[in-house]
């Protein structure tokens, strides 16, 4: 035992770096910087962050000024976007839909990431009959198409922006949890935890201090991916007339509100439209380069060589 000990002891330290040299904070950006795809869905991502941070500093107008003398205007210096069907300053809806659009999805992956991985973890730790009771509930609940049931929940519960939420936050978690799942199965057996376990740290040392830690960066890679779904669930939602309601700017609610005058005013539609398909692709590439990144399993040359095919 002396000796099964002081070879699990002397393991330690080459496991830990293994798994945590993947996502070391000084690098991340660098190696994200360097991948064409990855620096533009970041500048994406930035950009419009940035525009739903600073919304009420760059709207030229206030995003609920009706003028119905200046209804479905052109582009001017005055309008650079031109009105909608009531007038409104069309630039300033959409900066004030990203606050919307990006908020509500950033809170609901926050809230989504918590569940996931609390439930993952339990599943994948202590394993038995609560493991295959989560995951039956995972499985049940990935059986359905996602849309589906979004739309069964809002449509029950009602409109508005709290059952949108309440509908995301129900769903989404399980991609979470299957994942962390996988990952503690295969984590919980690896040298560093049986050498903690064995020198007497319990469940909640080993679950919050050694296999945590190295489930986080697939987790920011899912994130990053799963953001993009959310904001067009988000969107779907407001396109049917169950997530914001007007005249809140939300760039669904925009889209179906604009729907009418396709063929008078098309760029009514095309502006959010516009803005959902650039965020979905800004989060998307960004995730793609994150997983190039922190995946452990690729070396230095095999990143080179998918940046090179990507590019």
């Amino acid at each position: 035992m002396a000796a099964e000990l002081s070879a699990e002891r002397h393991s330690v330290p080459l496991e830990i770096e293994a798994a945590e040299g993947v996502a070391r904070p000084g690098s991340l950006l660098r190696q994200l910087l360097g991948d064409r795809l990855a620096r533009t869905g970041l500048l994406i991502v930035s950009v419009f962050a940035l525009a739903a941070l600073f919304a009420p500093l760059l709207a030229p107008h206030d995003p609920l000024a009706i003028d119905p003398l200046n209804r479905l205007a052109d582009p001017s210096r005055l309008h650079p976007l031109g009105t909608d069907q009531l007038g409104r300053d069309t630039l300033s809806r959409v900066l004030f839909g990203a606050r919307w659009s990006l908020g509500t999805a950033a809170v609901a992956t926050v809230v989504v990431i918590a569940i996931g991985v609390f439930v993952g973890t339990l599943a994948g730790y202590y394993g038995g009959r609560l493991d295959a009771l989560l995951m039956w509930v995972v499985d049940v609940l990935l059986a359905f198409p996602s849309l589906i049931l979004y739309l069964a929940i809002v449509g029950t519960l009602g409109p508005g922006l709290r059952n949108v939420m309440i509908a995301l936050i129900a769903l989404s978690w399980v991609a979470y949890a299957r994942v962390v799942r996988g990952l503690v199965l295969s984590m919980r057996e690896r040298g560093f935890v049986r050498a903690s376990r064995l020198l007497g740290a319990g469940d909640r040392r080993l679950m919050f201090r050694h296999i945590l830690p190295n489930v986080v960066p697939p987790v920011v890679i899912l994130a990053s991916l799963q953001m993009g779904g959310l904001i067009i669930a988000l969107a779907a939602l407001g396109f049917f007339g169950l997530g914001v309601q007007p005249p809140t700017p939300e760039w669904g609610t925009m889209v179906n509100e604009s729907r009418l005058f396709l063929q008078t005013a098309p760029a009514l539609m095309i502006w959010p439209g516009l803005a959902i398909s650039l965020t979905v692709i800004g989060f998307n590439l960004l995730g793609d380069g994150l997983r190039d990144v922190l995946d452990p399993r690729l070396g230095p040359a095999a990143r080179r060589g998918r940046r090179r095919r990507r590019t």
